[in-house]
């Protein structure tokens, strides 16, 4: 209690101390989807008072988020919490600690093996990383690992707190996760699980914060995002078209893009959208994986090469100025030399901008890892390689058919040379030109001067009048 007849002294004016910040390092394996969750999972963690650090060595805890998509994703893991561990060892001889997390789909298929062999503190699913705080108590009460996959992804996204303002102009948001498709090479299903879409009202309030935030340009992400399905305002279920007509209109947002597609889910509608949409950029990413209608069926893809063409034809029928990426397997078990001839075909009849090409690598768990037939590896490298330098080929012509053009650029950061800025083209294409900082997150009209397999350089023109 307060003694109103004790003597006064004078007003101490020193700072009290606060306790001191904690640091999380994170580092990403994967995709779009994992970048994004990796975002989220650091917005979760500052409301609870831990800062980003770019470095693991002063790092209070250390989150791998984990793919399970490329080779050997589970050993490349192991290999990682190996330095961890030995990073930990060195900060407790020093007296402090590092607690050590496993996230992402590796954590989600293989949190039993990861808690055996590997000394980690935390194991979380890609549902359940809204839940770290409360892990992280629980760890600190628990002698062994916390391990939790098991939420489902309608709570996460209801739990994620606001995104918080990150300096690029551009921002995955996600909308659908999971996936219903049950292609037989692909672990998704399993990982991420049945196909969730997000509401609308949380799609387009997240969009608006974003624009606030400067965010120009917007890429929704999903396992499956043209799959997604929400209930609108009305109560009636909206479809991907219709979340990027009211997208559109969000005040601030210049750009739209959507990835990873399936064929068998590009409807009429979204077709139209491209036509319709001037945000909706000239650019789809449209796997086919493989070129043979009896590997596909194999693959369960539930089409066949003829629809994808006829689909490649509408959609360019539609909006001719758009490119298309995809995605492509090479030594799926069973393909013969033949299967891989019929992809090469699919290749040089559709010109791709940009592809990403794998050779099949078995996922346990998945159908196709138990079939019969299964490719040598180097007969797979030498697909890979014929295949890889058409691709190549392709997209450096596509670059090289920019020269003389003008596009329009939103510029994005620094480049590499003092006086020089980095943008991307309306086709994602990094275009580089000199100019000043001042210019990111605006969008200028660029005449393209030279184009190399991966990027453009351009020169920017009539900056007074057109930039945006």
């Amino acid at each position: 209690m307060h003694d109103a007849c004790a003597p006064k002294t004078e007003k101490d004016t020193r700072p009290i101390a606060e306790a001191p910040e904690k640091r999380v390092f994170i580092k990403t394996f994967g995709c779009q989807m994992n970048v994004y969750d990796s975002e989220r999972m650091a917005d979760t963690l500052g409301a609870a008072g831990f800062a980003e650090t770019g470095s693991p060595e002063n790092a209070d805890l250390v989150i791998l988020n984990t793919c399970h998509i490329r080779e050997k994703a589970a050993e490349k893991v192991f290999s990682e919490l190996g330095r961890m561990r030995v990073l930990r060892e060195t900060r407790r001889e020093q007296g402090g600690d590092m607690m050590i997390a496993v996230a992402g789909c590796v954590a989600q298929a293989e949190g039993e093996e990861i808690a055996r062999r590997a000394a980690v503190d935390i194991i979380v699913g890609p549902q359940s990383y809204h839940r770290l705080p409360e892990l992280i108590e629980r760890r600190a009460g628990n002698r062994g690992p916390v391990i939790e996959t098991e939420f489902p992804a309608a709570e996460k996204f209801a739990s994620l707190p606001a995104p918080k303002l990150r300096a690029a102009p551009a921002a995955f948001l996600t909308v659908q996760e999971g996936c219903d498709k049950f292609c037989t090479f692909c672990v998704v299903p399993y990982t991420r699980g049945a196909e969730y879409s997000r509401p609308v009202a949380q799609i387009i309030e997240e969009a608006k914060r974003l624009a606030e935030r400067g965010v120009r340009e917007i890429t929704l992400i999903g396992q499956n995002v043209n799959a997604w399905a929400g209930q609108g305002p009305s109560g009636k279920t909206w479809t991907l078209a219709d979340l990027l007509r009211a997208l559109s209109e969000v005040d601030g947002i210049a750009r739209l893009r959507f990835t990873t597609s399936h064929p068998n889910d590009m409807s009429d509608a979204l077709i139209a959208a491209h036509r319709d949409l001037p945000k909706l950029m000239p650019y789809l990413h449209l796997p086919f994986q493989s070129g043979s209608d009896r590997i596909l069926k194999a693959m369960n893809r539930k089409h066949r090469m003829e629809d994808y063409l006829r689909l490649v034809d509408r959609l360019r029928d539609a909006r001719p100025d758009l490119a298309l990426s995809t995605d492509i397997i090479v030594g799926f078990p069973g393909e013969t030399e033949a299967d891989f001839e019929d992809t090469m075909r699919i290749v040089e009849r559709v010109h791709f901008a940009q592809a990403y090409s794998f050779k099949y690598s078995a996922r346990p768990g998945t159908p196709a890892a138990d079939r019969p037939g299964h490719v040598p590896e180097d007969t797979k490298s030498q697909r890979l390689a014929s295949l890889q330098a058409l691709l190549f080929a392709q997209q450096t012509a596509f670059n090289s058919a920019m020269v003389g053009r003008t596009l329009a650029v939103l510029w994005e950061s620094r480049g590499r040379n003092d006086g020089q800025v980095v943008g991307r083209s309306p086709y994602l294409q990094p275009v580089y030109a000199e100019g000043d900082t001042a210019l990111i997150g605006r969008i200028t009209d660029v005449e393209i001067m030279a184009a190399s397999q991966n990027s453009l350089r351009a020169v920017i023109k009539n900056l007074d009048e057109d930039a945006t």
